[in-house]
């Protein structure tokens, strides 16, 4: 993986905060900090982004016949089958 040098500029306590951070051994060094950061947004912002697009099929998919109950055995038994 190639790495980009890159300049931020951050306040006085955002600088102690990540300084605070490597002295209790979260991370090495400022650049692990950020990296973590970046690499949250990401994993958070494709967590959306299935979010809006569950949401988006379920409003497409219509009403259902089915009642509360059964909609909800059935997604139980769908979590079951997946954790199994």
């Amino acid at each position: 993986m190639a790495t980009i040098r890159k300049t931020i500029t951050l306040s006085d306590n955002q600088d102690a905060w990540i300084k605070a951070q490597i002295a209790r051994g979260a991370f090495t060094n400022d650049s692990e900090y950020i990296r973590d950061l970046v690499r949250r947004d990401q994993e958070g912002q494709n967590k959306l982004s299935d979010l809006r697009r569950a949401i988006a099929e379920g409003l497409d998919s219509g009403v259902s016949d089915r009642s509360l109950d059964e909609i909800w055995a059935a997604a139980e038994e769908r979590n079951r089958s997946a954790n199994a």
